[in-house]
């Protein structure tokens, strides 16, 4: 899978930009607050229709326009596939494949799969529950449709189960219609956790592995799936729990409260890890993710790098740097010194400077 050109007109900092990319490694580089981020931003939007910051459509769109448009060209295999992005300030976003209109956003999924690192990425261990969760929701969607969907439906329950719950307050004849919600967040909470479940099995293998080089052999890390609640029991527990839902007004137990845990002999590097033990197992965990996808789709993501390189020391640097042969990679960063350290040389090298684009052959 490769993306072989991008256009954006008045996203974020950029009037126009036209762009080619290489097939293999792709190095953008300049000083902060250029516009880096914002070319990978918009390659993600195209794979999920979403920002990777969470940001809003209007927030994507240059501050004096009313409209900013991505298209970008997807090669897959023997295959070509166009992208068309229009966000409009106040409006729905439009979405068109090869110019057809897609009925929803949710139906771009699968068409182009990236992996995105971040620094923000590198702290995903020691950070709350709700970052780890988004993880595993962002991968699970671009390779999950049916997960997708109950990840949308179950959400929609859950707020207005929690609504409910607020409203039973003052009006508590409202307490017969909690078991209409309660069965909704079963039946879509059931299929979300058997699908987490059989998910990170497959990746703590991949992990296993990849964190064992880079820890030249010293350490084991087991990646471990905590659900709040097993599937089997979740009824009885949210019956359990509903004296305490009313007094709060939130609902106490779901798959919207799972975590992950990391370890490394049986030290739970969430809490007592240090920063290196850390960092080393959120990028054996994103790295992870390129053989988990190509794995399931039979075809090679695109792995998006936002100024990841001067986070990591030189032994990590050069495993990451090792571990892109055969992605396509599009890389951000301030500078070409790590790389020229590492006698890395990347394909096609792109220099940005408030919102211009010159390519380097």
């Amino acid at each position: 899978m490769k993306v072989k050109s991008l256009e954006l007109t008045d996203f974020r900092n950029y009037d126009f930009l036209s762009v080619e990319f290489d097939d293999h490694t792709n190095l953008i580089y300049g000083d902060n607050a250029q516009g880096k981020t914002n070319i990978l931003e918009s390659l993600f939007v195209c794979a999920t229709s979403k920002s990777h910051k969470g940001a809003k459509d209007k927030e994507m769109i240059h501050f004096e326009k009313e409209e900013a448009h991505i298209k970008s060209l997807i090669e897959r295999g023997n295959r070509q596939d166009t992208i068309d992005i229009h966000l409009r300030k106040g409006k729905k976003k439009s979405i068109l494949i090869n110019k057809v209109p897609l009925k929803k956003a949710s139906d771009l999924f699968g068409i182009m799969h990236v992996v995105f690192f971040s620094p923000e990425d590198l702290n995903l261990i020691k950070n709350s529950p709700s970052e780890r969760r988004r993880f595993l929701d962002q991968e699970l969607c671009q390779l999950d449709k049916i997960y997708l969907s109950d990840l949308v439906s179950y959400n929609k329950a859950l707020q207005q189960r929690n609504q409910l719950l607020k409203d039973i307050y003052f009006h508590p004849d409202l307490k017969e219609t909690l078991d209409v919600w309660d069965e909704k967040l079963i039946q879509y909470g059931k299929s979300i956790i058997r699908r987490r479940e059989e998910f990170l099995l497959e990746l703590n293998d991949i992990t296993r592995e990849i964190h064992t080089k880079i820890s030249g052999g010293k350490e084991v890390l087991k990646v471990t799936y905590e659900p709040n609640v097993i599937d089997a029991f979740f009824k009885d527990e949210l019956i359990s729990h509903r004296q305490l839902d009313l007094k709060t007004g939130s609902t106490s137990v779901g798959p919207h409260r799972d975590d992950i845990s990391f370890e490394i002999e049986n030290v739970d590097l969430r809490k007592y890890g240090s920063q290196g033990q850390q960092r080393s197992a959120a990028l054996s965990l994103k790295l992870s993710e390129l053989e988990l996808v190509e794995h399931l789709i039979h075809e090679r993501p695109i792995l998006l790098l936002d100024d990841v390189m001067s986070e990591l020391d030189s032994n990590r640097q050069k495993y990451l740097l090792e571990s892109l042969e055969g992605t396509q990679t599009i890389i951000t960063c301030t500078g070409l010194d790590e790389f020229v350290k590492n006698n890395f040389h990347g394909n096609k090298v792109f220099y940005v400077e408030k919102g211009k684009v010159v390519s380097h052959e």
